[in-house]
């Protein structure tokens, strides 16, 4: 048998998803100078990125450069790409071990997180992770209608998707005209009644998930003042301990430092108000046929058995008349066909990257690996899913040495394309988003935004097609 990675006998990986993880895992792999690696890259939807493109703000222009980045590692000679291709569907795990010596599963978190209350169904609740698809034109949130019509709104969660809801829930319209919001989402907003938009988060202002420049943002609102009592921002013991050991992530510490700035400023009397609230549990979504009122608890921080800040409810309720309620506690992972799934955690379980049988256990599943949200949980930032994609993408490397691989029976390259011609004949390639691409920031330049997006499947191909007719009438 031939040697394995090398330019006769390349090592060839699936990645499924296109975020950052399965780029960073990709271009590892493909950067190996002792073994020859070809990477194929599978996405359901036409375009590439994941959560860059489907999950940061559109205020945020800046974040999505590192898909430059994603790109040049895209353009590499041993990297394809197959979008509008679902797993399970259009390519199954069996068909992958045909063609392929092992996968990486990168799919994300593509669900949210329940809050487990009374009322949470109720119309007017949603996950956070809706209203971003909604306002970010991801085709499967197009369609939904969110009733802005209410003078107030209360967001759960101090993580950064929370803050993201709170600013586009905030925002003027001169600064969305600046982004690469839906427009649809746009005209919404822009016949938006909200005046009051509480933040509700379960833990103290030392413990906030957010950045230091998501939560100075909300103090730089065009539209809206930022509220935060003398009271929210009064430190407990556990977090004054916290904040003066040597364990202290500098973060919080200018956290609390800028919402005690907050705290000392006077409303200007902009039209909406941003009221934070810490130590506040939702415990009840109250309304007849929709959202009407939250009732929450306040709560008070302990350190538990293992030196853990942990908040617990005390006896003090309150009620808050609030007409939606979004929810940004945790996105969820969600088990992919005939692979191992850990649902408690919403995670493929598995051994720094290896795919294991069952949450807790040692039974390696071979051919398998698993980066990013779906293999830790959804936490960090985009940087953060470099080191986790490397860790995967070497104990595949180690594996195929050890000869624990896949074993192809289709070694040409080109096998593979003649099988999607028949299984989705209506794949995208790179070339092919790089056109969309194009289209998109084209009809941005012309209304003075970054991009106005393309919302449904249905017309990014229609447009694709078209474009591609033109260009070779052309030639």
């Amino acid at each position: 048998m031939a040697q394995l990675g090398t330019e006769a006998n390349p090592l060839r990986v699936a990645v499924i998803g296109s975020g950052p993880s399965g780029f960073y895992a990709a271009d590892h792999l493909m950067k190996q100078k002792e073994t020859v690696v070809q990477v194929d890259m599978f996405e359901r939807l036409p375009t590439p990125f994941g959560l860059v493109r489907g999950g940061v703000a559109p205020d945020h222009q800046k974040i999505k450069n590192v898909t430059k980045l994603y790109d040049r590692i895209a353009k590499k000679d041993k990297f394809r790409f197959f979008g509008n291709v679902t797993f399970g569907e259009h390519v199954t795990r069996a068909d992958l071990q045909k063609y392929y010596h092992g996968v990486i599963y990168a799919v994300g978190s593509s669900s949210d997180k329940k809050l487990g209350i009374e009322g949470e169904d109720l119309p007017g609740s949603a996950p956070a992770t809706e209203f971003v698809g909604w306002y970010n034109a991801h085709p499967d949130y197009r369609d939904l209608e969110f009733d802005l019509s209410v003078e107030a709104v209360a967001v759960i969660g101090i993580g950064n998707v929370a803050m993201d809801v709170v600013r586009i829930l905030g925002r003027s319209q001169e600064e969305l005209d600046k982004t690469d919001i839906a427009k649809y989402a746009q005209e919404a907003l822009a016949e938006s009644n909200i005046k009051r938009i509480y933040v509700l988060g379960r833990r103290g202002p030392a413990q906030a998930a957010f950045t230091n420049p998501e939560i100075q943002e909300l103090g730089e609102m065009q539209d809206a003042d930022i509220i935060v009592s003398e009271r929210d921002v009064a430190l407990d013991e556990p977090s004054k301990a916290y904040l003066a050991s040597s364990e202290v992530d500098r973060k919080d510490v200018r956290n609390v430092e800028i919402l005690r700035e907050f705290a000392a400023r006077d409303p200007e009397g902009k039209p909406k108000q941003i009221i934070m609230h810490f130590l506040t549990s939702p415990i009840e979504i109250i309304g007849e046929d929709k959202v009407e009122a939250i009732k929450v608890v306040r709560n008070e921080l302990y350190v538990n058995e293992r030196g853990t800040i942990r908040p617990r409810a005390t006896d003090e309720t309150d009620v808050i008349p609030v007409g939606m309620v979004f929810r940004s506690v945790g996105y969820k992972g969600v088990a992919l066909p005939d692979v191992p799934f850990y649902d408690k955690w919403g995670i493929i379980p598995n051994d720094e990257g290896r795919v294991i049988t069952e949450f807790g256990g040692d039974e390696q599943v071979i051919g398998d690996y698993v980066a990013g949200w779906i293999k830790r949980g959804p936490s960090g930032i985009i940087g953060t899913n470099k080191p986790d994609s490397v860790e995967t993408a070497n104990k595949l490397l180690e594996d195929v040495v050890a000869g624990k691989h896949w074993q192809p029976e289709h070694t040409d390259r080109d096998a593979f394309i003649n099988f999607m011609a028949q299984a989705k004949p209506d794949y995208i390639t790179y070339s092919d988003w790089q056109i969309i691409d194009e289209l998109e920031m084209k009809r941005g330049e012309a209304e003075g935004r970054p991009r106005v997006k393309f919302t449904e499947v249905s017309a990014m191909l229609e447009a694709l097609d078209e474009q591609k007719s033109i260009r070779t009438s052309a030639d």
